[in-house]
């Protein structure tokens, strides 16, 4: 969290075996490449403020404002956030996905509950999510304890959402090897006619699965780097709130 996408400072990694002052010249491509990098802009905008001061004693009320107002702002798909899961041997893995609902009970997302991720919260009911809102230099970082909800809300999530995703959701086999695109051409046609004709359609596998917040850190981007963190953490049950270094 303390890291913001900006130029990077640090010196670029060298080929193994390729002398440090002939980096540029064995490697155009990566040359051409850092040089785009280092091109490119950061908060080009004028940024918000935010006084921690002000901050509520909860996260939640603190994170709905935030995304309010980055979609305020502009920011295309607020609620798109990344997911961090780990599997039973501890090895991580990283996918976007949207925000379905964030409530007293925590943040609420779905998927199939063979995919993936759904496979590796089975095993290790923990995550983090993480949101960033380069429009107004923002991030919110989240992680707890995930829990399933039962099958009646998993279905009603499902059914709130458009056709395309009760489509999408009929196809199924998510994370599963894909023999050929027109395999799931096929596939895809069909649940578009099935989500049409029947839009409460079952698909057992679709699960709710709500995250219960133990920590919540809330990043705004400064033009000279003074970075504001504010962390809420639980204790006992309570939220105590703390600043971080940037």
């Amino acid at each position: 969290m303390s890291d913001h996408p900006a130029r990077q400072d640090a010196p670029d990694a060298v080929p193994t075996g390729v002398p440090v002052g002939h980096a540029d010249e064995a490697d155009p491509a990566g040359r051409a490449f850092r040089a785009l990098l280092r091109g490119l802009r950061v908060w080009d905008v004028d940024l918000p403020s935010f006084d921690p001061a002000d901050a509520p004693d909860e996260p939640l009320p603190l994170f709905r404002q935030w995304l309010r107002e980055a979609a305020e702002a502009g920011q295309p798909e607020p609620h798109t956030m990344t997911l961090a899961t780990a599997d039973a041997a501890g090895d991580p893995s990283l996918r976007t996905l949207m925000l379905h609902d964030a409530d007293g009970r925590g943040w609420h997302f779905a998927s199939h509950r063979g995919s993936r991720k759904g496979r590796e919260l089975a095993a290790r009911p923990r995550a983090a999510l993480g949101f960033y809102w380069p429009a107004v230099g923002r991030q919110v970082r989240i992680r707890g304890t995930v829990t399933e909800a039962g099958p009646e809300e998993s279905a009603a999530d499902l059914h709130r959402r458009s056709t395309g995703a009760l489509a999408a959701a009929l196809v199924g086999r998510q994370s599963e090897v894909l023999g050929s695109t027109d395999e799931l051409a096929r596939a895809s046609a069909a649940a578009w006619e099935r989500a049409r004709s029947e839009p409460d359609a079952a698909v057992p596998s679709w699960t709710l699965y709500v995250l219960r917040p133990e920590e919540v850190e809330f990043f705004q981007g400064d033009a000279q780097r003074r970075h504001v963190r504010l962390n809420y953490r639980l204790d006992a049950g309570r939220w105590v709130r703390e600043l971080l270094w940037p």
